[in-house]
């Protein structure tokens, strides 16, 4: 598809929020883009020359819809690049990368501590159906990344902060190391959002951002992003992973998400605050075992968080309490304003155990193995939410 023109990019990001892939709709002069929910499309009157298995025309809501464009026109614009392509979900658009990028005899070097999802589909599903090469890797050990590269390395996968520790991985050391090896660098960017991170910038080649969570902000809808500026790749992609795989956005879906990432910056910078406040407090807890938050001066990436992450440092906290997984269940359960639930960056803050029986939980470095918590912070006023989790953990006798 040829480049998406961002008319609004010399604008502060707040800006391009409000204004990028909105316009006036054509039949009403409404100031909202409206949600279009056809399956179908007109065709040209001259079909010689329609390509059934292209993007490039609205056609078949498969082969995209106009919802989706408007977002993608959005999406790229936050990040500050050339295209996006906006999928079903955060995993549909990994999977569209992977499945795109790979094939069999090739490596993947990838974290040892990464999304669930992600540790699936390399640690059984493309090594087992597809013989593609998996290995996990430390991704704060720059040497050990050097090591795991082999000449038959297509890709090498990060995520920062990570999911769930909220560990920091030096995004522009490791697209060095990957580029000098002739391979490929893709960056999970959710918890940092491109608010406060642009991976793009520091050398990756693909983000990926699951616009469920913050960039949607409401809890109430599903999408997925691969950003990059390379045009080639991401048609390819559009071809091989939407249109023949189907992974495709609903329009109703793209509607919610483009009318949440209006507020998206605005939310950002409050979940940012309120994160630090609540990082903060929890470090002086007693019975809290660690806090492992970017944005303070005491976790071990916070030199490279500050280096990388111009706005803040993100809205996911992870703490552990010195107790067993059945009482941490039980704090969780005693909260009152924080929501016992998966997910993240929604509007409200939800809280999920990460219990010691999880068969990846050796991976993770030794003090989160034990009643380990992943915290995601919301927009309910700061000091409510400290509140709830003081009284939640004086209920358990924390």
């Amino acid at each position: 598809m040829a480049k998406k023109e961002n008319k609004f990019k010399d604008y502060d990001i707040m800006t391009q929020a409000i204004h990028t892939g909105t316009d006036y709709d054509a039949e009403t002069g409404a100031v909202r883009r409206p949600l279009h929910m056809a399956n179908s499309y007109k065709l040209p009157d001259d079909l010689s020359k329609v390509n059934y298995s292209s993007t490039d025309l609205l056609m078949y809501a498969r082969n995209g819809n106009a919802n989706q464009h408007w977002l993608e026109e959005k999406i790229a614009a936050l990040y500050g690049a050339d295209d996006a392509i906006v999928l079903a979900s955060g995993v549909a658009a990994l999977h569209a990368l992977f499945w795109t990028l790979l094939k069999t005899g090739d490596r993947v070097v990838y974290p040892n501590v990464s999304y669930m999802a992600v540790y699936r589909m390399f640690h059984e599903l493309f090594n087992n159906k597809f013989g593609v090469e998996t290995v996990m890797v430390d991704m704060t050990d720059l040497d050990a990344v050097r090591k795991a590269i082999t000449p038959g390395t297509r890709l090498v996968h990060i995520e920062t902060p990570d999911n769930p520790t909220v560990g920091v991985t030096d995004i522009e050391a490791i697209a060095k190391i990957a580029h000098e090896n002739g391979t490929i660098l893709s960056v999970d960017n959710t918890f940092a959002s491109p608010y406060n991170q642009l991976p793009l910038e520091l050398g990756a080649d693909f983000v990926v951002d699951a616009l469920t969570k913050f960039i949607n902000g409401h809890g109430d809808a599903q999408g997925g992003a691969i950003i990059s500026n390379n045009l080639e790749e991401m048609d390819r992609i559009r071809y091989e992973a939407q249109v023949n795989v189907g992974s495709v956005i609903s329009p109703f879906n793209a509607w919610q998400i483009f009318r949440g990432s209006v507020t998206f910056p605005l939310r950002m910078q409050r979940i940012n605050e309120s994160s630090l406040e609540v990082a903060k407090w929890l470090e002086q807890r007693k019975n809290v075992t660690f806090v492992s938050y970017p944005g303070l001066e005491s976790n071990s990436g916070y030199e490279l968080a500050k280096k990388q992450m111009k706005n803040g440092y993100g809205g996911v906290i992870s703490f552990g309490l010195n107790t067993d997984d059945k009482t941490v269940e039980q704090f969780c359960a005693k909260l009152k304003v924080i929501t016992f639930a998966v997910s993240l960056g929604h509007d409200e803050s939800l809280i999920f155990p990460q219990p010691s029986y999880d068969e990846r939980i050796n991976l993770y470095p030794k003090p989160f193995r034990n009643g380990f918590i992943r915290f995601s912070v919301g927009l309910e006023e700061v000091k409510d939410i400290i509140a709830d989790l003081d009284q939640a953990l004086t209920a358990v006798n924390l």
